[in-house]
């Protein structure tokens, strides 16, 4: 059962909006609304158009006004109802000639708590099948308990690697399932994140951790992590921890070794080709921080330093080499970077 609460008291023109959307074009999609209300009228009311678009109609006792809001413009019998539960049931988009007067069903306490009770015990049974009730507040943060799909992933026993791996990284802002991001062997496959807010960032990149690892075999992924936080940090010790729980192979880089792991992924990136590329354990590289990496950043267009043929790949290039050919041989990077000015100094 999923159900849609917003509060009387913080109604907003976005939720009229949001159920707006519902009525009209939520049927295509096998989305059904039944609606319960006191009152139509109000600042944010249904649009006339909208409750057209209702053809059962269902009104109990009732001033005059909200009878020609819940029937027709010529159908004004909801405000003659008198006795406690007489209604009106009419199933003709409120004209006056599908009107059919009932008396609605009582339950005493004691009887509507057996059946409540059956409900709770039956949604407990099946916990895994029916998610909680789903609440539109856009100043909470996500809760990634109420994953459902990371959380099947992570019980279960991947056997083989997935055509297309996810990320979710987060609570949708309308009634689809959590937002997420695909990695599958294609050019574009990578993931760009940007924001001030360290905290978040290290959240999508732990979360993109877990997910990932879930779906692949032991031996058929491989993480890179690149992680710029100075030690002691409550962060690193964070990410310490859910690389720990990570039962893949993982490389770990840091601003003194980068040059090494730049250096080992340029070579498996030339040796990945062909029937080999097939076989190879496809390879994440997470960058957290990565306007810390000064070593990543891109050279200028009119550097004047001559490159030796014999010496080490440059790390910047490897990594723009990553992102523009590594996808197609299995290689995505998730990089989190603070501004969009660094994106542009260090990607360009």
């Amino acid at each position: 059962f999923q159900e849609f609460f917003v509060e009387e008291d913080h109604v907003s023109q976005a939720a009229a909006v949001l159920l707006d959307r519902i009525v009209r074009q939520g049927r295509a999609f096998g989305i059904h609304a039944l609606l319960g209300s006191q009152t139509l009228g109000g600042a944010y009311t249904l649009a006339r158009a909208t409750i057209g678009q209702m053809v059962i109609r269902i009104a109990l006792q009732c001033n005059e006004a909200d009878a020609y809001l819940i029937m027709d413009q010529d159908n004004p019998a909801p405000r003659l109802l008198s006795r406690p539960g007489e209604g009106i049931y009419n199933d003709t988009a409120g004209s006056i000639e599908g009107n059919s007067p009932f008396q609605a069903v009582w339950l005493d306490d004691q009887e509507r708590d057996v059946y409540l009770a059956k409900v709770r015990e039956r949604a407990d049974q099946n916990m895994d099948k029916y998610p909680g009730p789903i609440v539109f507040e856009g100043n909470a943060p996500a809760a990634v308990r109420e994953n459902f799909l990371l959380r099947a992933a992570t019980q279960a026993t991947p056997v083989v690697p997935p055509a297309q791996a996810r990320v979710w990284l987060g609570a949708p802002n309308s009634i689809k399932g959590p937002t997420e991001a695909l990695f599958q062997k294609q050019s574009g496959s990578n993931l760009l994140i940007v924001g001030q807010s360290e905290e978040r960032a290290l959240t999508i990149l732990s979360l993109s951790l877990v997910a990932l690892a879930a779906q692949y075999p032991r031996d058929q992924a491989r993480f890179i992590i690149l992680d710029s936080t100075p030690p002691g940090f409550p962060q690193r010790e964070f990410f310490q921890r859910v690389i720990q729980a990570v039962p893949h192979e993982v490389i770990q880089g840091s601003t003194s070794n980068l040059a090494e792991v730049m250096n080992g992924l340029s070579e498996d990136l030339k040796r990945r080709s062909g029937a080999e590329n097939a076989t190879a354990p496809e390879t994440f590289i997470l960058i957290q921080g990565l306007q810390n990496f000064k070593k990543l950043k891109s050279e200028d267009d009119f550097s004047f330093s001559s490159s030796d043929a014999g010496a080490a790949p440059n790390p910047a290039a490897v990594l723009m080499d990553l992102i523009s050919e590594g996808p197609g041989r299995g290689f995505h990077v998730i990089a989190a970077c603070d501004t969009y000015n660094n994106v542009n100094r260090f990607l360009g």
